[in-house]
């Protein structure tokens, strides 16, 4: 059966808002904007790929122009569901509806009574237990953790409890063990938390630890079958680079790549649309703009990823094909110049690049982030199902 796109290759750049939603004021977030503030802050961006996308059509983003763009077709999309978090976003691209936004606990830490139960259980004694960077709360703890083997727990603006403890002195099974534990306490209502990750560190003292890949992550299971799931039931491949496959709990992943960085999460998109000829879909989660720069409120280290990540693009669609089709969109706002370390409420960018469009334009603004979870659906000739969420994207298949 021929297809329009053989290849679809889906990159969320975390965080990388566009404006605040309509519902923004609600979330504390009206006037945020990610892209805009930060080519503010800086005196412009020099991302000449997202120019040549379209972007520019989207905002007054400084240093971008409005471009004729024959080869993409450029919009934003409003969130439907309820929220402003990482599994909220990246479920309903893939026809999830969140009516109940997944709860955080970024401003108290996690309540007495859940550490008291973690603690009895996993028989360690529970550090930590605030919102804090996962880097910067070792430099605080590690040394405490390592003399006590306690646990360090701590939070951030996502729906996830981590917990962080030494390979050598705790050790990385135990460590597991203990965030099994704290998975079946964290799924009563009252704490139900979207993930639960293990943070293993080594070093010897606050100026040398780091955290070592054996990360490993219990993620809520979404509450349907999702547009991955029916791909993969129908032969597609889901390959899943970065944390993609953790979001979804495996849920429909058929083949999955962990990342180090933004620049690793590349250097495997591009393998795989070098490398390998398949049929379905590559979702890609390129995570630091928002755990390195976004929660920090660092425009500059911000800026200067958003200028790396375009140098990459213009990789990745050297060697795509004629028939492969590129959305590079994101999941929320982390607007480095808002207050707290918060994400915010904000449209994403949605650009949609492939060599075979020749009608390429500014496109209307989509009512859900799940109209790319039913563009992938229609695009393979396959059903979608009542219970998901999401209207494709007609323009594209009619270029």
């Amino acid at each position: 059966m021929a297809f329009k796109f053989k290849r679809i290759f889906l990159i969320v750049a975390d965080s990388v808002g566009i404006g605040g939603e309509p519902d923004a004021e609600k979330y504390g977030d009206a006037g945020s904007n990610t892209l805009v503030h930060i080519s503010e802050g800086v005196g412009g961006l020099n991302i000449p790929t997202l120019n040549s996308f379209g972007i520019g059509d989207l905002a007054p983003i400084v240093g971008t122009t409005k471009v004729a763009h024959p080869h993409s077709y450029a919009t934003t999309s409003r969130e439907e569901s309820n929220g402003k978090d990482t599994m909220t976003g990246h479920w309903e691209m893939m026809g999830i509806y969140t009516e109940k936004p997944f709860q955080t606990f970024t401003d108290t830490g996690f309540p007495p009574e859940l550490i008291k139960e973690l603690e009895e259980k996993t028989g360690h004694k529970i550090i930590g237990n605030y919102s804090a960077s996962g880097t910067e709360i070792l430099k605080e703890l590690g040394e405490q953790q390592m003399r006590e083997n306690s646990l360090i727990v701590y939070t951030s603006a996502d729906s996830v409890l981590q917990i962080a403890a030494h390979e050598e002195v705790t050790g990385v099974q135990e460590l597991y063990r203990c965030c099994d534990i704290a998975r079946e306490i964290c799924m009563k209502p009252e704490w139900m938390v979207g993930r639960i990750i293990a943070r293993p560190f080594i070093g010897t003292d606050a100026s040398n630890f780091k955290r070592t890949p054996n990360r490993h992550d219990l993620a809520l299971r979404p509450s349907n079958p999702t547009v991955m799931n029916i791909l993969q039931d129908n032969g597609f491949m889901t390959s899943c680079v970065g944390k993609i496959a953790d979001i979804y709990d495996q849920y429909g992943v058929t083949k999955t790549q962990k990342t180090i960085s933004n620049e690793d999460g590349m250097d495997k998109t591009i393998a795989e649309a070098k490398n390998h000829d398949f049929t379905g879909l590559c979702f890609v989660n390129l995570v630091e703009f928002d755990s390195e720069y976004g929660h920090r409120r660092d425009v500059p280290g911000y800026a200067g990823a958003l200028e790396r990540f375009d140098k990459r693009l213009k990789e990745l669609t050297e060697v795509l094909r004629e028939d492969d089709l590129l959305i590079v969109t994101a999941d929320h706002g982390n607007d480095p110049t808002w207050h707290g370390t918060d994400h915010t409420r904000e449209r994403v960018p949605l650009l949609l690049f492939s060599k075979s469009f020749k009608n390429g334009r500014q496109i209307e603004e989509r009512g859900s982030f799940a109209d790319m979870g039913a563009t992938i659906l229609k695009n393979f000739k396959l059903e979608k199902p009542n219970n998901l969420i999401g209207t494709p994207i007609k323009d594209i298949f009619v270029d």
